[in-house]
């Protein structure tokens, strides 16, 4: 009977014994799976909020010039009032060196004499205007190196960074964040994905180029960073379509390759160098195009020319119809202007022009655009 109780028993060990080797085999094969994390943009907003500044600026103070200031009026102070003093124009901007040189739209520094910014961590610097460009609604400002850290510095201690860039075209359905000080409320992020690219005709400037988003901006968003998921700069915030001044779902920015190009231009010669050929011109439409005999669509119509312009020296005429430059067959007035502002001034340009039947080449030398 003893005997017959120490089998039993030993039966039963040896059997919990085998489930627990299984049992542990089968969860090394199988094992549990990892609950996903949640995700969050939070790492790229670190990196990109502390080359982020707000900006507000203001015209110069008339309060010393004013007639309420002028002693010859003394006895009419009932009848003058002193005008309230203006309230700062709101905006964002980009660091994008160790030098201090900050990039943002020229509509937030425009006529304006008293820069400050606000840096990440709160703290106010005052800022120089160094270069504006108006074509392209783009500035660039400055404050003393100091403020920025280096790339080697760790502790940062809320000082401003040069932002990194991220060197490839981003992509229609791609996701992007905003950081901007919207309504002057502080810093602060919005995200969406990319909508379109190469958007012009807005009115905006006169080079357009813009990525299309729906990421939210709104007033004071203006300069700030549209950044990829990884904290890279890809485009400069520059405005929103809206038909109430408010966030509607359609806002823009200038490509970041686009803008640093022009950054360094400003910073090197204090002006964007861009060629001019001097012409008007828009899309040919279905009726044009028969009407001038050219049996096709393709091409631009010239509607003006002016006056001692390189167009007006080759003997260009209203009625020509650009089909290509250096080339390149042209499909919108953006792009044809967009050929011939990057061409230096000095160079020649070869147009293939359709007129009265036939074709012609005519070669202007391009000249420096003037400031409009």
């Amino acid at each position: 009977m003893h005997r017959s109780s120490t089998q039993v028993l030993m039966s039963i060990i040896i059997g919990l014994l085998s489930a627990l080797i299984y049992l542990t085999w089968y969860l090394y094969q199988h094992p549990k799976p990892a609950s996903p994390s949640p995700l969050s943009y939070a790492a790229a907003v670190k990196r990109a909020a502390s080359s982020v500044v707000s900006i507000y600026s203001e015209s110069a103070d008339d309060e010393n010039t004013g007639l309420w200031n002028n002693p010859l009026f003394s006895s009419y102070g009932d009848r003058l009032s002193k005008p309230e003093p203006k309230s700062p124009r709101l905006g964002s901007g980009v660091i994008i060196d160790s030098q201090g040189h900050i990039l943002t739209n020229y509509h937030v520094v425009r006529m304006t004499e008293n820069i400050r910014i606000s840096l990440s961590n709160g703290e106010t610097v005052a800022a120089t205007l160094v270069a504006e460009d108006p074509d392209s609604d783009l500035a660039v400002i400055k404050i003393p190196p100091k403020f920025i850290s280096t790339p080697s510095q760790k502790d940062h201690n809320g000082m401003g960074q040069p932002i990194n860039f991220d060197t490839t075209t981003p992509r229609p359905g791609d996701i992007v964040l905003a950081i901007g000080n919207a309504y002057g409320v502080g810093q602060a992020v919005t995200q969406g994905i990319v909508s379109g690219l190469g958007r012009s005709n807005l009115g905006l400037a006169n080079i357009e180029n813009y990525i299309q988003t729906d990421v939210a901006i709104n007033p004071g968003s203006s300069g700030g960073a549209l950044v990829n998921p990884a904290g890279e700069l890809i485009g400069i915030v520059t405005a929103l379509f809206s038909t109430d001044g408010t966030y509607q779902g359609i806002s823009f920015a200038i490509p970041a390759e686009i803008a640093m190009r022009i950054a360094r231009e400003l910073i090197k010669n204090g002006k964007v160098v861009r060629g001019y050929l001097g012409v008007e011109m828009h899309a040919l439409t279905p009726y044009e195009a028969d009407f001038f005999g050219l049996g096709h669509t393709n091409g631009m119509l010239v509607t003006g020319v002016h006056e001692n312009s390189p167009a007006a020296r080759e003997g260009l005429l209203a009625g020509d119809v650009i089909l290509r430059i250096n080339g390149t067959a042209i499909t919108s007035a953006q792009q044809g202007k967009i050929l011939v502002s990057g061409m230096r001034p000095g160079s020649q340009a070869t147009l293939t022009v359709f007129r009265r039947g036939e074709l012609l080449e005519i070669r202007p030398v391009i000249t420096d655009r003037p400031v409009e």
